[in-house]
């Protein structure tokens, strides 16, 4: 019988209230290794009700008390790193080296979220009236959720719960159902770290789950990381629902070599962009726009000579550059744009459809793909096809460059490959785009900055993780005091105050 990854509430696993389950797959061998429980209504409300619970003497709770538990998580989570990655290869499928990285970007927000009694402090004026002082404290929520996606299974939840939890609200997490195991596992190394029983719960589910969170009275605030037209669900419901809501959506990331760019280093990087995690990243660059053909013929010569030496294979091997596709569902899905490009009459450079993995036969692998002459009209360049497929867009100039890049519904991240400060500073300045690189192609920002798109990359005011988190997590209530003196008798004021 399959492992059961069941769900965690008020300390304690538990398989919930109904008998639904869902097959977690192995993309490296499709098969199934194991299966997820699907919560139901009931169990979603059973662990919104631990966390509730839990609030009032969390809150109470010292920030540099809080602070201790994600010290001791972060060396629990650097302990058990090698097994943590082996969950997330096992279910996602992405090389074991790709894995590590992102937990170590998970816990830079451990590292971040450490700093609860700076983070949280409040601003304090004296004298702002005679004998007035005033001051601002920045105090929780309360019941907190976040809803995760599939493609970072221990980066993602770690943008979200650490922050809230250290800022004195509870949480609710609902982690993908394709990948599931790695966000369990964590959420039991904060309990051995000391986080106190229904501050943190994970349920895992599908939209029942989602619109329970939705719908719930007691949930304050929701963060999202998934699809745009899932994003928008997530806000317009949320919002309409009375919650505080941050949904990042999909992207479709450019990058912009100019004709002055170290041409070597340019496609090393943009190797890496495109084709690390087998491109299931939302901030990963499926789009290259070239400014100049001979900068175009060079580029495409050059990625082609990578992608011939490029290694593909089950991600448990580190010697592999690249693994599968994380469900068979999304293979055909991406492979179904490959051949729509094919039909639209962009260039196929390097076709990765027919790739064969040596003992991995069943596995969802598909080979980098390469296209050339892509227009802005076609669909594998308007859609986020989230696969190993890289377009390459030529233009004459950098100014078309930015009006194809600022014409796209996505805003999320982009680069420019350049030794000219002037065009990167009228780049970085003038692009309308959320996070941008110079030279960068994967502009994450670190941990104490801020991540988020524009236009319809994210949904809500606030950028998640980073000082944007904080302000998220907490409301701001501000203090005016007096203390008259008690053998004073002041007469009545009906003017409006003033300093």
């Amino acid at each position: 019988m399959a492992k059961i990854v069941e769900h965690l509430i008020n300390g304690q696993k538990q398989s919930g209230s109904g008998d639904r389950h869902q097959d977690v797959f192995n993309p490296a061998i499709g098969e199934v290794t194991k299966q997820v429980a699907l919560a139901t209504k009931a169990t979603v409300e059973e662990a919104i009700s631990a966390a509730e619970a839990a609030f009032p003497a969390w809150r109470d709770t010292s920030p540099p008390k809080r602070a201790q538990v994600m010290f001791r998580l972060k060396n629990l989570l650097e302990q058990n790193a090698d097994k943590i990655a082996k969950m997330v290869t096992d279910e996602h499928g992405k090389v074991l080296h790709d894995s590590m990285g992102e937990l170590g970007r998970a816990i830079e927000n451990v590292e971040f979220a450490c700093g609860a009694p700076a983070l949280l402090k409040g601003e304090h004026s004296k004298n702002v009236g005679t004998s007035v002082d005033s001051w601002s404290e920045f105090q929780p929520l309360g019941v907190t959720a976040g809803i995760t996606p599939f493609n970072f299974p221990a980066m993602v939840p770690f943008w979200m719960w650490p922050l809230a939890v250290v800022a004195g609200n509870t949480f609710v997490l609902k982690p993908s159902e394709r990948t599931p195991s790695a966000a369990m596992y964590m959420a039991e190394l904060a309990l051995e770290a000391g986080l106190p029983p229904g501050v943190l719960n994970v349920v895992n589910g599908d939209k029942e789950a989602v619109d329970t969170l939705l719908h719930d009275p007691r949930v304050e605030a929701i963060s999202f990381v998934g699809s745009t037209p899932i994003a928008e669900y997530i806000y317009s419901t949320g919002t309409a629902n009375g919650k505080r809501v941050q949904a990042l959506g999909g992207a479709k990331n450019h990058a912009v070599v100019m004709p002055d760019a170290d041409l070597d280093n340019a496609v090393s990087a943009l190797m890496g962009a495109a084709y690390g995690s087998c491109g299931e990243r939302c901030m990963a660059i499926p789009v290259v726009v070239t400014v100049g053909d001979e900068v175009g013929d060079a580029v495409v010569v050059k990625l082609k000579a990578e992608l011939d030496v490029m290694k593909v294979g089950p991600g448990m091997d580190n010697n592999n550059d690249m693994g599968p596709l994380v469900t068979k569902q999304h293979f055909d899905k991406v492979k179904g744009y490959v051949d729509l490009g094919v039909a639209e009459g962009a260039d196929l450079v390097v076709d990765g459809r027919n790739l064969v993995v040596d003992g991995y036969e069943n596995g969802y692998f598909l080979g980098g793909c390469l296209f050339d002459n892509v227009k802005a009209g076609m669909k594998i360049y308007q859609d986020e096809i989230f696969g190993p497929v890289l377009s390459v867009v030529r233009v004459a100039t950098q100014q078309e460059a930015m009006d194809l890049i600022d014409a796209h519904e996505y805003g999320n991240g982009t680069c420019i490959f350049t030794r000219d400060g002037e065009s990167a500073r009228y780049f970085t300045d003038n692009i309308k785009v959320g996070m941008v690189g110079v030279n960068i192609p994967l502009p994450v920002p670190v941990a104490y900055h801020s991540f988020g798109g524009w236009k319809r990359s994210r949904f809500g005011d606030l950028s998640i993780y980073g000082p944007d988190g904080v302000r998220f997590y907490t409301r701001r209530k501000t203090i005016t005091q007096r203390w008259p003196s008690a053998n004073l008798r002041e007469g009545t004021v009906f003017s409006f105050p003033s300093s």
